[in-house]
């Protein structure tokens, strides 16, 4: 038996797993778009796993990416040529959504 599953019952799944401070309201919105899109792709309905996608999943500002990483930003003269590396370097390496500028959510690799 499956259930559809909008965007307002997936936030609840967040909160009915005891996450739903995990990401913010952007990121959720990412991943569900994403899941969305991927169904849309391979034609077949993804079964809603909260703690999977919590495992799976990372939200993080592009400095704690290019720490995590070993990203080197030494030569970017400014903010705006770090998010570039980060997401180049993101690009090159899985997926990822580009939440507000200087934030990213993405699959763990």
């Amino acid at each position: 038996m499956k259930q559809t599953v909008n965007f307002s019952s997936f936030i609840q799944a967040f909160k009915d797993a005891g996450r739903a401070h995990q990401y913010s309201q952007r990121g959720l919105e990412a991943i569900y778009d994403y899941i969305e899109q991927y169904e849309d792709s391979i034609g077949e309905e993804i079964e809603l796993d909260v703690v999977a996608l919590c495992c799976d999943w990372n939200e993080c500002s592009f400095q704690e990416i290019a720490d995590d990483y070993s990203i080197d930003l030494t030569d970017c003269e400014d903010d705006d040529e770090k998010v570039q590396a980060v997401e180049a370097y993101l690009e090159g390496h899985t997926h990822y959504v580009n939440l507000d500028g200087d934030s990213f959510i993405y699959v763990v690799f």
